[in-house]
């Protein structure tokens, strides 16, 4: 089994952050999941606080909700800039990303 089944089997609680010095700002993530990503006005994709305010700070981390998991694993894959990772709150480990096993 993979880090990444290991994590959708155990529905252990993940987040994601955004690595914006590697950003393209194409929005992709953004269509996928606006729910957890946003463009801010510098066009760089930035993670979602659970107040809808976007997280500034260098390595800001975000809940994600599991019902988007499937949508912010997409973005991950899907990131031409390769930025977004998604890790195990529980150990740190990156489950979905460029720094994934």
């Amino acid at each position: 089994m993979t880090v990444q089944q290991e994590a959708l089997a155990g529905g252990e609680a993940l987040e994601v952050w955004i690595d914006q010095d590697l950003c393209t700002g194409d929005g992709i993530c953004a269509q996928y999941a606006p729910e957890v990503f946003e463009l801010d006005i510098d066009g760089l994709a930035y993670v979602k606080g659970s107040d809808d305010e976007l997280l500034l700070a260098k390595g800001a981390t975000a809940p994600v909700p599991l019902p988007l998991l499937t949508d912010v694993v997409d973005s991950a894959r899907e990131c031409p800039g390769e930025c977004i990772h998604v890790r195990r709150v529980a150990d740190g480990v990156e489950v979905y990303g460029p720094d994934a096993e």
